[in-house]
């Protein structure tokens, strides 16, 4: 994005803001057609259009959500990731640091495989709610994003998805952790533990888990997101490369 570009958000964000106080006569400005005026204005050359803009936002984020259900929803897409791979919860840590002192290693690090296996299941069902969030993306939406930082489409996704994605992956979870024997391991865990503590720990596997799993899911949102921005080579289509391209 260009300093042309950066001065069309300006403008129109003024306009916006304008139109919220002034009237001419009885009738409110048309915000539509002053953007329209001044975007052909400033536009010039080969430059994208805003609605080109938009468009290429939501094709961008709806290439990023369905790369990363795609590389997190299969077998060690979570567990062989160290940046998204789930460990064992703050307050679980002198748990498994005492667990592994007395010899139990191998409980924890069954706890650990299941949670990522469980992670990974409830991956692969959420791309429609991302593609849902990203279809009702509005141009006041877009122009946000566009003066944000290099992962501020994943925020916007984060921002509307997150209540739908708990509701979501949550059931699944738990269906999953069952399925692997995880609440199995996590029992066994802490009743191992327990018989060494006086302080009795027994956190929420499922929630914990849930999210976890969405925050794996928007890191790497994230980083699909980032490589589309400045990487011509993930600029795929030719409206990624018209809005992206430098």
């Amino acid at each position: 994005m260009n300093k042309l570009f950066l001065l069309l958000v300006f403008s129109i964000s003024t306009i916006l803001a304008d139109a919220q106080k002034i009237k001419i006569g009885q009738a409110p400005i048309k915000v539509k057609s002053v953007v329209q005026k001044t975007t052909e204005a400033i536009w010039v050359g080969n430059q994208p259009s805003l609605d080109d803009v938009v468009k290429g936002l939501k094709e961008a984020l709806s290439i990023g959500a369905d790369s990363s259900v795609k590389k997190l929803s299969v077998t060690d897409g979570f567990f062989k990731k160290d940046a998204i791979k789930i460990l064992m919860p703050p307050e679980a840590v002198k748990v498994e640091s005492s667990l592994r002192k007395v010899g139990a290693g191998k409980l924890v690090d069954d706890a650990i495989l299941t949670m990522n296996r469980a992670a990974e299941s409830a991956t692969a069902d959420v791309k429609d709610i991302f593609f849902e969030a990203i279809k009702n993306m509005t141009i006041n939406d877009g122009m946000k994003i566009l003066k944000g930082d290099s992962i501020a489409a994943t925020r916007y996704l984060k921002s509307t998805t997150t209540i739908q994605l708990t509701q979501k992956i949550k059931p699944i979870v738990e269906i999953a952790l069952k399925k692997v024997n995880a609440t199995k391991y996590w029992s066994d865990v802490f009743k191992e533990y327990n018989r060494f503590s006086v302080k009795k720990i027994n956190p929420d596997l499922a929630s914990f888990v849930t999210e976890k799993t969405i925050d794996g899911l928007f890191f790497s949102i994230g980083e699909e997101e980032q490589k589309i921005r400045k990487d011509p080579a993930a600029q795929v289509t030719d409206l990624l490369k018209k809005v992206f391209g430098k």
